[in-house]
């Protein structure tokens, strides 16, 4: 039991550190930021950000694959929200950190 306690204790560091590199993109972190407003398409994302839509699809992508956004289809239109509210609570703490140091 004590092996595959450890086993399990190994992939769920190796699963927090691969959300924290994800997060720790600047551009990742201002999409965050506006979805942290509400739901977005890809091309107002870019309008905000100044972005080209590809490289904004390209961050999305990798922002939906680690379970932070999440997207909805409505006709031709993608479009993006957090996951859920833990993305939020992270996103929060974060910054209030970083506001204390």
């Amino acid at each position: 039991m004590k092996g595959s306690s450890a086993m399990k204790e190994i992939d769920e560091i190796q699963k927090v550190s691969q959300l924290y590199k994800v997060l720790s993109d600047p551009t990742r972190l201002r999409i965050l930021l506006l979805l942290k407003q509400g739901e977005l398409n890809v091309t107002a994302i870019g309008e905000k950000l100044s972005m080209e839509q590809s490289a904004v699809s390209h961050q999305l992508k990798l922002l939906r694959d680690s379970h932070v956004v999440r997207s909805r289809r409505e006709g031709k239109t993608i479009y993006y929200t957090l996951d859920d509210h833990h993305v939020i609570d992270i996103l929060n703490q974060t910054f209030e950190h970083i506001k204390h140091q």
